[in-house]
């Protein structure tokens, strides 16, 4: 629900999750098995945000504003104190203010963000270069169901899986007009010379 505010743990990662993406973590730092526990015990999400500035290990590091609810679907415990989670991306989020509390995890005051813009449309090109990432790498590279009609499935899952740069990846994840990233991510197919590809191997 857009304008939620709530406060929730943060988990600031060298990467970008998107809603309805899948994130394998392998948890081992003690503040993170906690957290990790407590949303078990509580069936809470956490916050997934990229990293601005520090490290994933270590001391606690300065996230991106926007980051992107996580929700526990599987989770293992092959050894103690180590966690083997598989989280769901949910809905994307603004922190409004943070505390480092005395374990190092980060806490924040969060609020849920606008569901993205639906168009009634999909940019042919992203879809069939998405189509065919999936027939090549099987329907379990990508978190289903598949629904390439979907634009804003389409333009986050698109987003997922091209080779660019986190940061250009948290720029796609900030966007609220689902048309809007979807051209941003045609341009990108461009730039890359993917469109051309695909058009010489029709």
């Amino acid at each position: 629900m857009s304008g939620d505010i709530r406060e929730l743990p943060l988990f600031p990662l060298g990467t970008v999750l998107f809603p309805g993406g899948l994130l394998p973590l392998k948890v081992f730092e003690q503040r993170y098995v906690d957290m990790t526990k407590a949303c078990l015990r509580d069936s809470t999400p956490f916050g997934v945000c990229l990293i601005k500035e520090g490290r994933e290990v270590g001391e606690p590091a300065a996230p991106h504003a926007v980051g992107c609810l996580a929700r526990i679907e599987q989770w293992d415990v092959p050894h103690p104190n180590l966690f083997a989670v598989l989280a769901r991306g949910g809905e994307r989020f603004r922190i409004l203010g943070a505390a480092v509390g005395a374990n190092g995890l980060v806490t924040g005051r969060i609020e849920l963000l606008p569901e993205p813009t639906r168009p009634d449309t999909v940019d042919r090109a992203c879809r069939e270069v998405l189509r065919l990432a999936i027939e090549r790498a099987g329907a379990d590279s990508v978190p289903g169901p598949i629904r390439l009609d979907d634009a804003v499935w389409v333009s986050y899952r698109l987003a997922e899986i091209l080779p660019i740069p986190p940061a250009e990846k948290q720029a796609l994840l900030e966007m609220d007009d689902t048309a809007a990233r979807l051209a941003q991510l045609h341009a990108l197919l461009l730039s890359h010379g993917i469109i051309e590809n695909i058009n010489k191997n029709k």
